[in-house]
């Protein structure tokens, strides 16, 4: 670990003849604080050359390099794709390009198309920009952020879902040690877990090896939100599979089933620097971020976890009658469940 300024000056005045004065504001107090500074400069940069040159320690593209030697990518952010429903006067255009929007984000239409007979049509459409700002419930976009001339609604009749973020270091660093640390050979149980992991999308997976008798796979995942994935990233993940498996081998890719949890809370806010609608919003980012970084790692969600939670969470000062799920025991998680927030009632 690179030496403070402080210690280097100190060292550096050490070897001087204490004859002299030496303290701060005096000559070689002042001539010699620079240098340690500019030490103290370099010392840490020596470090971070050698902390990027390690996966343990290594970060951005300095891991990626040390990934790299080992065949594993940085999996890139995407873009949300979906479909909406635009209604309109019949033979109005929808050009390729022109936009719809939700209250945050634009959509970008990735066909030409016109209103037929019966003035409605579904569309395909592509956010503007990359990761997880693009995924929307139902009912979000609703808006054309230009007049479009003979459209007249669109709404998206299904949630938006595939967009996501680049891949974070630390999910990268995981990659990287289950490729160094397992043997993944001859389409064994951890090749199956790199191959899926693989594929943009995939935030987790679990292998069932001879689930359905000899020569079956049974591959689990979430998709990298920590939700459930959808059929697109489920047949993504099915065909690179399929481009690499063993002849003979017989796959079956599912994904994990949301199992919500639902929170319910009496609180003591302050109240005046804190509102419970702002509370409760922050309760729910913090839980989220929870469940998150237990998706497919631990077997339950902790009934105490989630009350420290709730507690640590800013503007509230007490808490009192919770809940889990309607009760006050931890929650079992299956091997084929993703722990997803459900209902939270604050009051």
């Amino acid at each position: 670990m690179a030496e403070s300024k402080e210690v280097i000056q100190t060292r550096m005045l050490s070897n001087i003849s204490d004859e002299y004065d030496k303290t701060t504001g005096q000559f070689f107090y002042d001539v010699e604080m620079p240098v340690a500074i500019e030490l103290e400069s370099m010392g840490i940069k020596a470090d971070n050359i050698l902390n990027n040159g390690f996966a343990d320690t290594a970060e951005n593209i300095y891991l990626d390099k040390v990934a790299n030697e080992q065949g594993v990518y940085r999996k890139s952010a995407t873009k949300t794709t979906g479909i909406v429903t635009i209604t309109g006067v019949v033979g109005a255009l929808i050009p390729i390009g022109e936009m719809v929007a939700s209250d945050n984000v634009n959509y970008l239409f990735t066909q030409d198309a016109a209103i037929p007979v019966g003035g409605t049509i579904d569309v395909s459409v592509e956010c503007e920009q990359y990761g997880i700002i693009g995924n929307v419930p139902v009912g979000a976009i609703k808006y054309f952020p230009k007049t479009l001339d003979g459209l007249q609604t669109v709404t998206n009749a299904s949630a938006f879902t595939n967009g996501y973020a680049e891949e974070a270091d630390e999910e990268l660093r995981g990659r990287y040690y289950i490729k160094v640390q397992t043997p993944t050979t001859s389409g064994n149980k951890y090749h199956y877990l790199n191959w899926a992991k693989e594929v943009t999308g995939v935030g987790d997976a679990r292998v069932v090896p001879l689930w359905n008798g000899n020569g079956t796979v049974k591959v689990i995942i979430i998709n990298s939100n920590k939700r459930a994935a959808d059929s697109t990233l489920i047949d993504l993940v099915a065909a690179y599979i399929e481009d690499n498996r063993p002849i003979g081998a017989t796959v079956t890719v599912i994904s994990a089933i949301e199992k919500a949890i639902d929170i319910s809370a009496t609180l003591t806010i302050d109240s005046a620097n804190y509102t419970l609608e702002g509370v409760k919003t922050s309760i729910e980012t913090n839980i989220i971020n929870y469940l998150k970084s237990v998706a497919f790692i631990d077997t339950y969600i902790s009934y105490a976890k989630i009350g420290n939670i709730i507690f640590d969470t800013n503007g509230v000062l007490d808490y009192s009658a919770l809940t889990v799920n309607t009760g006050t025991a931890n929650i079992s998680i299956l091997d084929t469940e993703v722990a997803v927030l459900g209902v939270v009632t604050v009051g």
